[in-house]
C-alpha cells in the first residue's frame, strides 16, 4: 500500500479518504471542500497508521516486536512509545485480574478459527500453557525480559492506539471536523457544522454462516469514540456449540457464554476498545461488568 493507493470521494460537505492498514479498511471523514487539504491530511493519516503498523505488529520481521519476541531471555530497553502500550497492558492485566494478556497471542497456534470444527487437542493447549502469563514478565519501564520462547502481541490494542494517534495528529493540523474509522473503530474530535453529529451504522446479529441475519443500528456520534469486539468472523462450530475466538488466558479456551459482539463508547477509542475486549472476556457477565463502568455500550448475543 503506497500513497498512490488513497482514493477520495466527496459525500455532500464532507470529504472521505480511504486506504489499508492494519489487515483493515481505513477512512478519514474531513467536513471540508478543500481537496487539496483533505488530501494532505489523509496522506498524514495513512503515514501514521503504516508507521504504527511497521513498528507494532508481529508480522514484521525488524520491528520492537520482533525484538522482544527473539531476545531468549534476554532483557530488552525499548522507547517511550513501546513503554506507555506496555503501561497500558500492564493496567489492563491487572483491572482484568489476569483475563486481559499480551503474552496469550502464542495460543495462535493451537487455535485457528476458520469457522470450521477443527478443535485443537488439548495436549497442544497444554504446550503452550507455560508460555502464557504477564505475571512472568520483568517490567520494569523501560526495561522487559521475558522468559524464552514467551511473546507478546500487542494486536489487541494496536488497532485503537492507531486511531487516537491518527485523530491528535490531524488535530493539530486542522480546525476541521473529523472522524477516523478503522474497520469499525473510530473517533471523532467535534460535530459537524451546525452541531451536526456524525451517523454511523453499527451492524449486529451478523456471522459468516447466515450473513441475512444482519441487522444495522444508526448510532449519532458528536465526538469520542466507539469501538467493537466480536466473533462474527472470527469462530470455530462443532456439535451445535460455538467456540469464539476470545481465549481466556488461564485456561487456553475460549470464554465460555460470549457475547457474539459488545460496542462501547468512551472518550477515546482506545479506551473503548479494552472495554468492549474486557467485557467479552466476562462472558455472560458482560452486561454487568459494563453496567458497572458507566459507560454507553451495546451487547449482542
Amino acid at each position: 500500500m503506497t500513497l498512490k493507493d488513497i482514493k477520495l470521494e466527496q459525500r455532500g460537505d464532507v470529504i472521505i479518504g480511504r486506504f489499508t492498514a492494519m489487515a483493515s479498511p481505513c477512512e478519514v471523514l474531513i467536513e471540508t471542500d478543500d481537496v487539496k487539504l483533505a488530501q494532505h491530511l489523509v496522506e498524514q493519516a495513512a503515514k501514521e497508521s503504516w508507521r504504527i503498523e511497521a513498528k507494532f505488529s508481529r508480522y514484521q520481521s525488524s520491528n520492537i516486536i520482533h525484538q522482544i519476541n527473539h531476545a531468549a531471555g534476554k532483557t530488552i530497553q525499548v522507547d517511550n512509545e513501546t513503554a506507555r502500550l506496555l503501561d497500558f497492558a500492564d493496567t489492563c492485566y491487572q483491572i482484568s485480574e489476569g483475563l486481559f494478556d499480551i503474552t496469550s497471542g502464542v495460543l495462535r497456534k493451537a487455535w485457528v478459527f476458520d469457522g470450521s470444527d477443527n478443535l485443537p487437542r488439548q495436549s497442544e493447549i497444554d504446550a503452550l500453557m507455560p508460555l502464557i502469563g504477564w505475571q512472568k514478565v520483568i517490567w520494569q519501564s523501560p526495561e522487559l525480559t521475558l522468559l524464552p520462547d514467551m511473546e507478546i502481541d500487542l494486536g489487541g490494542i494496536g488497532k485503537e492506539y492507531a486511531v487516537d494517534s491518527v485523530l491528535n495528529l490531524l488535530t493539530e493540523k486542522t480546525d476541521n471536523a473529523l472522524l477516523v474509522n478503522f474497520g469499525g473503530d473510530l473517533h471523532a474530535n467535534k460535530p459537524k457544522s451546525g452541531n451536526r453529529s456524525w451517523v454511523t451504522g453499527m451492524v449486529t446479529g451478523i456471522d459468516s454462516a447466515s450473513v441475512q441475519r444482519a441487522e444495522t443500528h444508526t448510532i449519532e456520534l458528536h465526538r469520542g469514540a466507539l469501538a467493537t469486539s466480536g466473533d462474527a468472523y472470527r469462530f470455530l462450530q462443532k456439535d451445535g456449540r460455538r467456540y469464539s475466538h476470545v481465549l481466556n488466558p488461564k485456561t487456553g479456551w475460549p470464554v465460555a457464554q460470549a457475547a457474539r459482539s459488545v460496542t462501547v463508547a468512551a472518550a477515546n477509542c482506545i479506551d473503548a476498545g479494552i472495554l468492549s475486549t474486557l467485557a467479552l472476556l466476562q462472558g455472560k457477565k458482560a452486561e454487568e461488568f459494563l453496567v458497572a463502568q458507566e459507560v454507553k455500550h451495546w451487547v449482542m448475543r
